[in-house]
């Protein structure tokens, strides 16, 4: 019989089918095949000319910006969302309320190399990678018009790259989102009624039964959530209490880049190679502001949650708000851990 289980955090209810459960092999997922040599490729190392003049980047003692000898590469997009100039001019006309699209949109390059994936470098190069986001997103930070910086990664045509160089997008909007407040308002109120953070709550219940953990290092730990949306969706949190990225140190960084690399490389090995989404998620810009969460520190834990592209949402997902999950997250988290890296 199917279950249905209730997300702790945001309240949302997901269908957990086990009538007739999906193994890793069920799952098929194709790929168009890339179709881009490297020197068309406009993130490749080389063609540095094909791209927006560099912002920040990782690179060999005395090169030059916008050279070749890097390692990281930090460029605006080329087609972005939102746009850093102008004002917001915040208006409305009755019940309707706009705003200007001003924001960021920047990508990060992870690698020179053409069609690597993150998981396949070297974990000294997703330290860089990992280095990068938290630069970036204290720079982006700064800039009082910018309420959230969203991190995010599409690995594969349908996860949504349209470019099949890994790299990783980061967007700062002058609102938080609407996914983001979510969680932020499900954290508080938990916060508010128990005086602890919920998520270190979850982390130690995790722990403590350990049948959807699936990795733990000193700093980290990866597990499938109770309430997981889709199959094999993985979920990576530190275990310091910390609401923001930002606040990250040397050495979680360094045992964060072999968890990421390492939970994908499990997904991976699994499930052969599936196109997939992660977000990072941490707190807001922490600019005193009215409205601000001012519990924010003691409340919110940053993370970062791993979802592969193996089923399509369809009407029902749409219109109810529900998802359905053929595979459980035991069965996902046992499959995961069994995993010989």
């Amino acid at each position: 019989m199917s279950r249905l289980r209730k997300d702790p955090i945001v309240g949302r209810w997901i269908i957990i089918s086990t009538d007739h459960p999906k193994k890793p092999e069920d799952y098929h997922t194709e790929e168009p095949q890339d179709d881009v040599s490297p020197a068309d490729c406009p993130l490749c190392g080389g063609n540095e000319s094909k791209t927006p003049p560099e912002i920040a980047a990782f690179r060999a003692e005395k090169s030059l910006p916008n050279s070749k000898d890097w390692w990281v590469r930090v460029i605006p997009s080329k087609y972005p969302v939102l746009h850093v100039e102008g004002s917001l001019e915040r208006e409305g006309a009755g019940i309707y309320d706009w705003m200007n699209g001003v924001g960021a949109h920047e990508i990060i390059i992870e690698t020179p190399e053409h069609a690597q994936r993150l998981e396949e470098l070297p974990e000294s190069q997703i330290e860089k990678v990992l280095w990068a986001y938290r630069d970036r997103m204290l720079d982006l930070e700064r800039d009082e018009r910018l309420r959230y910086v969203l991190v995010l990664k599409n690995q594969g045509w349908s996860a949504g790259s349209a470019v099949n160089h890994t790299h990783t997008q980061i967007i700062a909007t002058p609102i938080i989102p609407k996914r983001v407040k979510e969680k932020l308002d499900g954290a508080k109120s938990y916060y508010d009624y128990k005086e602890r953070c919920i998520f270190c709550d979850m982390i130690r219940q995790e722990l403590g039964s350990g049948e959807r953990i699936i990795e733990e290092t000193r700093h980290f730990v990866a597990f499938t959530p109770f309430a997981a949306r889709f199959p094999f969706e993985t979920w990576v949190y530190p275990k310091r209490h910390s609401c923001a990225y930002t606040d990250i140190s040397k050495e979680e960084i360094m045992d964060f880049s072999r968890m990421l690399r390492n939970m994908l490389r499990r997904l991976g090995i699994v499930l052969n190679d599936p196109p997939y989404n992660y977000i990072l998620y941490t707190a807001p810009n922490r600019i005193a502001r009215s409205g601000h969460w001012h519990t924010l520190n003691d409340d919110f834990h940053w993370h970062v949650e791993i979802m592969p592209r193996l089923i399509r949402v369809a009407g029902f997902e749409w219109g109810s708000g529900f998802y359905i999950n053929p595979t459980s997250p035991e069965d996902a988290a046992k499959y995961l851990r069994d995993v010989k890296l």
